[in-house]
Order: structure tokens, then C-alpha cells, then sequence
């Protein structure tokens, strides 16, 4: 039978595919106003976006609820994956990818650090195997690796400045695409990453909650990067269940706002 992907096109902006925290909300077994809350801006699949670029479709991030993100948003293609880092939280829905190179015809481009690929490599050895691959029949991820560090790479007819944050004491990389940048899973942005956070219309950025946490900005902090990076408008991610959407909203100084799952911004 011939695939043919049903699509919508995303050209031009970037889609939160997903705003909650690696537990998710609801959370397993939780009864608070968040995790019982009808809004569905409360319902909140692990972090991810896509974006519209140019020459195609660039994914930021695996979630394990990959699948079901891209077919709520009717996004029928992806031409390439950017990895933040290698927690399970943003991997573990990399074998999701295995339908896109029967659409695009080749690997699916992955482009991340070495240590991501490393665990990659552990956490989906059967992608590798060859004795594995000679029996799939179309199975497994097909996937290419481009290793990127700190300097800037193009992809799909873009410019990306990879942005290198703490993220307690592992290492994680947000992503400056133009005049937008995306900041997941940061405690700490290096005095040498403020530099090229400097000017933004659009920062997206770790907010995990009122309590202070090892390896995530909360929401004091948050509020203090955002004082010191000054964007025009600013969009809190990785948001766990402590954050009810609207009380939220409500206590957000002008220019911020929490991200729900299935936002749509544009780029610049």
C-alpha cells in the first residue's frame, strides 16, 4: 500500500507539542485541582516542539508520548530531529521516528551532542544491529547522526546557535532559532549563554514549580532570568502540577505566559 502523509503545515511557527514535567499531568495517582482539572490546559504531555522552517519540519525532542502530540497537531512529517540532552523524559518516543523515512525516503537526521548519541545507542541497540535490521522490515528507527556542540549549525534552511545550559549538574542545550529561543530543563544559564540570549522576541523557558529544585529553575528563578534577559515575551515549559494553568496566569507579570500543549507562536 502506498504512505502518503497527512500533514498541516506548521511553516513559520513553533507548535508545543508538550509543557509538562517528566512526570506529566495529571500525574499517576494524584487527585489535586490540576491533575483533576477539566481544562485541558492542564493536561500536560512531557516537552517537546516542532517548528516550521524553511526546508521542513525540525523536532525538538522524543517524548515518550510522541506519537499521540503529532497526531493531535496533524503533523504528518518530520525532517529532522534536534536533541536538548538524554533523559528519558525527551528520548524515550525515539522509535516513534521509524515511519518518517518511508515518507522522506532516506535516515532521519539527528543532530546532537555525542553523549546523547552514546545513550541513544544503548537505549535503542536494535536500531544498529545488523542482524536486527536484516529482519525488521521497516521496524526499527532509521536514523542518521550530524554531532553538534556549541557553534551553530545549519538545518533546513536555518540558522540554530545551540545555547549550552546547566541543568543541575548534567549539561542540556536550549536552542536559539532567530530571534526565538527554547530552554527546557535549565537551573543555571552560564554568563557566556546570557550573551546569546540577548535581544529575543520570543523565550521559551524552564519553570517547574514554587519549590526550589536541584536541577530546575522554579519559579523565583524563572521570574529573575527573565528580569535579567529581558524578551519581549516569554513562555514557561516543563511545568508540573503544583502550576494550575489559569492562578498561574493570573500571578504572570506582563509579557508572560504559561505554555499549554498544542500553542501555536510564530517565528521571527
Amino acid at each position: 500500500m502506498l504512505i502518503r502523509p497527512v500533514t498541516e503545515s506548521i511553516s513559520g511557527q513553533l507548535v508545543f507539542l508538550g509543557t509538562g514535567t517528566s512526570h506529566g499531568v495529571p500525574m499517576i495517582g494524584c487527585g489535586c485541582e490540576t491533575c483533576t482539572s477539566s481544562d485541558p490546559r492542564n493536561h500536560r504531555t512531557r516537552c517537546a516542539v516542532a517548528l516550521g522552517l524553511p526546508e521542513g519540519n525540525l523536532l525538538i525532542d522524543a517524548p515518550p508520548e510522541l506519537r499521540l502530540q503529532l497526531l493531535r497537531e496533524r503533523i504528518g512529517l518530520i525532517h529532522a530531529v534536534a536533541f536538548t540532552h538524554a533523559h528519558a523524559d525527551h528520548l524515550f518516543g525515539l522509535d516513534d521516528l521509524r515511519i518518517f523515512p518511508r515518507y522522506l525516503g532516506h535516515e532521519v537526521p539527528i543532530y546532537c551532542r555525542e553523549a546523547v548519541e552514546r545513550r541513544i545507542r544503548r537505549a535503542f541497540d536494535y536500531a544498529f544491529d545488523p542482524s536486527v535490521q536484516a529482519y525488521a522490515g521497516g521496524g526499527i528507527p532509521q536514523l542518521t547522526f550530524r554531532s553538534i556542540d556549541s557553534a551553530p549549525f545549519e538545518i533546513l534552511g536555518a540558522t540554530i546557535v545551540p545555547v549550552p545550559l546547566e541543568h543541575g549538574r548534567y549539561e542540556c542545550l536550549g536552542f536559539r532559532i532567530g530571534n526565538v529561543a527554547y530552554c527546557t530543563d535549565v537551573k543555571t544559564i552560564p554568563e557566556a549563554s546570557v550573551r546569546l540570549l540577548a535581544g529575543l522576541d520570543v523565550l521559551v523557558l524552564d519553570c517547574l514549580r514554587d519549590e526550589e529544585h536541584p536541577t530546575h529553575m522554579n519559579y523565583n528563578e524563572a521570574m529573575a532570568a527573565i528580569a535579567r534577559l529581558r524578551p519581549k515575551r516569554t513562555f514557561l515549559t516543563h511545568l508540573c502540577h503544583d502550576l494550575e494553568h489559569e492562578a498561574t496566569m493570573k500571578r504572570l507579570p506582563p509579557g508572560v505566559e504559561a505554555a499549554y500543549d498544542g500553542l501555536r507562536i510564530l517565528l521571527t
